[in-house]
């Protein structure tokens, strides 16, 4: 079986007394293909490091019918290392460099709110990507104890149809779930995405990330709120069940995620942190996610940030703070 992840590079620091800055969230990753680099990397630096310095090539595309060579009207986009092709494209299509973080990062590194933690490839450079944690927006639960950690993450896919997704995403230090911060299922209004119709702007881009930044805020409260709220155990099955629905018509079936979810609710890492909580609830549902469910480590990152994962979160976030406020 491949592997989803290709090439990656993320900071680590050994020294430091903070334990999330020696494992950013990217730990859930194989480490197979992983590179570690020192906290202060430049972004420019890190995008070689990761092995994403390569380029797309436009080339024309043709078909051949009696020996002549006629153009379709599509081009493809070649990887400059080894001429794979990565996608078929129409001629009014913007493909976006890798490079594109190192303009886009390269401000907010320098000015000291932004610090580069992850850059990789993915699915065979299906997906490119790059995170950096905000250095000013951590917020703690239980008595400072429970530390969750905000990051930018800035995915450049490498598929025609696909957009560029840029959002917030935070982490649990404490077993470094990657949580959702969408709240009530509006996933847009944490992320921005820009389609591949024009060229594009980092300048436009980051004017909107004022607004998106809020949404932080935003997920901070409802940490808080899902803290002090109690779930009694009918509620936290009928919670499993409904973020992890089974396909059995018996109404009292509980889905295998389900299963492990509440399983590991008094295991998992952190579960006395604001125990019994609604917070303790949803956690046990992002480490599920992150680290038990799929067929391996990278499969799980992956569906965790892109896929299934990522959905299964939301709505699990969604329907604990619907519980939360009717206890």
């Amino acid at each position: 079986m491949s592997h989803e992840v290709e090439t990656m590079a993320y900071a680590y620091d050994a020294n430091s007394k903070n334990e999330a800055h020696q494992h950013p969230w990217h730990i859930a990753f194989t480490k197979n293909s992983s590179v570690p680099v020192t906290p202060d990397m430049s972004p420019e630096d890190m995008l070689k490091k990761a092995g994403i310095d390569w380029t797309l090539d436009r080339h024309s595309q043709f078909i051949e019918i009696d020996g002549k060579r006629i153009p379709t009207g599509k081009d493809v986009l070649v990887r400059s290392t080894d001429h794979k092709i990565m996608t078929h494209v129409s001629e009014d299509w913007h493909e976006v460099q890798n490079d594109a973080f190192v303009d886009f990062f390269q401000e907010y590194c320098a000015e000291g709110s932004m610090e580069m933690t992850t850059m990789g490839s993915l699915k065979g450079g299906e997906i490119v990507f790059a995170c950096a944690r905000i250095k000013d927006m951590e917020f703690s639960l239980a008595r400072g104890k429970d530390i969750v950690q905000p990051y930018f993450l800035f995915s450049n896919p490498h598929q025609y149809g696909k957009s560029l997704d840029l959002r917030f995403t935070a982490t649990r230090v404490v077993c470094q779930n990657t949580l959702s911060v969408a709240l009530r299922g509006f996933d847009s209004e944490t992320a921005i995405r820009v389609n591949h119709r024009k060229a594009f702007d980092p300048d436009m881009v980051k004017e909107q990330l004022g607004i998106a930044r809020t949404h932080m805020d935003s997920y901070k409260e409802a940490a808080e709120f899902l803290s002090k709220k109690r779930f009694s155990v009918e509620n936290l099955v009928n919670y499993y069940k409904e973020v992890f629905p089974s396909s059995s018509k018996k109404e009292d079936k509980m889905s295998r995620q389900a299963k492990i979810a509440y399983d590991v609710i008094d295991t998992q890492p952190g579960a006395t942190y604001e125990q019994g909580s609604w917070w303790q609830a949803f956690n046990s549902v992002t480490y599920t996610v992150d680290h038990l469910a799929g067929r391996s480590d990278d499969t799980r990152a992956v569906s965790a940030l892109y896929g299934n994962g990522r959905v299964a979160k939301a709505r699990a976030l969604d329907i604990a703070l619907e519980y939360a406020e009717a206890a």
